[in-house]
């Protein structure tokens, strides 16, 4: 009898060590041998939502040298019935194990960055290139009446919400959530400061943002824009119109539904247009932002220089900065020079 167990101990131990290493080596090739095919350090996958398995398994195939192991090593880590939707970054040189742990942990943020745009339609579509939102989601939030109207805005003054700069973001990330984060930061900015700032002005946020996007298109110099800004609050104050130019061509775009139009110059036939942003024609403010001001602008307009200057018009020995003057004796002078310099360049539209 003893003889007989030690026979099968002699066969079926060899078959065990067999087994074992057949086992380990398996183990080893599907969880941690190098499974990656691209030469790049790193690729970033994209899942969007609602993604399966099997549309993962198509996706990812072009970046790994076996999809029958990564198969097998996702069914084992239970990462096949439970995919995730975001950004992941693959490095280069990953096994399985690394590949599967990165697509079950946290997605990555993305930076979203826009700027002076003078639509919300505009701002959707840069929106919707940097994180997976289409834009008719993105436009169709921004107007949402129950929720504009419910934190004080309206159509037109909507855009005064979205304040130029670059945030952090997951990429599948929702409407309502992008939406949530845009009115967090607008009240994180009109801290009390600017609120009392605001308030001794005797403009209201909305108000303040509204000057400011005349201010941000007038000039792109920062260090002349407090001095703008106070050129329109004296004349606010001495209830004069704005006529700033800049209203124009945004009633002249607005009016013809083009915002991709280039107008380099305002004609006097321009200053007829009816439209509420007509600063020539109406007194007071338009009804909303003609741009999405940059923070440097609303501050501009917060803390405006305080002078008597009533008029300005571009400097055309300083590109990029203007002539002010207190009274139309001193705006004229200034003007026929920017006159005489516009039509030497030959610049009729």
């Amino acid at each position: 009898m003893n003889k007989f167990f030690q026979r099968l101990l002699s066969i079926f131990i060899p078959i065990g060590i067999v087994l074992v290493i057949f086992f380990c080596i398996n183990l080893y090739n599907v969880f941690y041998v190098v499974n990656t095919n691209f030469d790049s350090e790193n690729i970033k996958l994209y899942v969007k939502p609602n993604t399966n398995f099997v549309e993962l398994k198509k996706q990812i195939t072009p970046f790994v040298k076996s999809s029958y192991y990564f198969n097998i090593a996702a069914d084992q880590k239970g990462y096949s019935s439970r995919v995730k939707s975001g950004l992941y970054i693959i490095p280069k040189k990953s096994n399985n194990n690394d590949i599967i742990n990165i697509l079950r942990g946290r997605s990555q943020a993305v930076k979203v960055t826009f700027n002076n745009h003078e639509r919300l339609e505009n701002l959707a579509g840069r929106v919707s290139k940097q994180i997976f939102l289409d834009s008719l989601s993105l436009i169709n939030a921004f107007y949402d009446k129950t929720f504009i109207l419910q934190h004080g805005f309206d159509s037109q003054n909507a855009i005064s919400m979205y304040l130029p700069d670059t945030y952090e973001f997951f990429w599948d990330t929702s409407v309502v959530v992008f939406r949530q984060k845009m009115l967090e930061s607008y009240n994180s900015f009109w801290n009390k400061d600017r609120i009392q700032k605001a308030k001794k002005i005797g403009l209201s946020k909305k108000d303040i943002s509204i000057l400011a996007s005349i201010v941000q298109k007038e000039s792109v110099m920062k260090d002349e824009r407090p001095r703008i800004a106070g050129v329109y609050l004296n004349r606010l104050k001495k209830q004069m119109r704005l006529q700033a130019d800049p209203t124009v061509i945004f009633a002249l775009k607005d009016q013809n539904d083009n915002f991709d139009r280039k107008i380099r110059r305002v004609l006097y036939k321009d200053l007829k247009i009816k439209s509420p942003y007509n600063t020539y024609k109406y007194r007071g403010l338009p009804p909303g932002p003609i741009c999405m001001p940059d923070l440097d602008a609303i501050d501009a307009v917060l803390n405006a220089e305080n002078h008597k200057f009533l008029f300005f018009v571009a400097d055309p020995q300083n590109r990029g900065y203007h002539l002010f003057g207190r009274n139309l004796k001193e705006h004229n002078f200034n003007k026929k020079k920017y006159i005489r310099w516009i039509n030497k360049k030959k610049i009729y539209r």
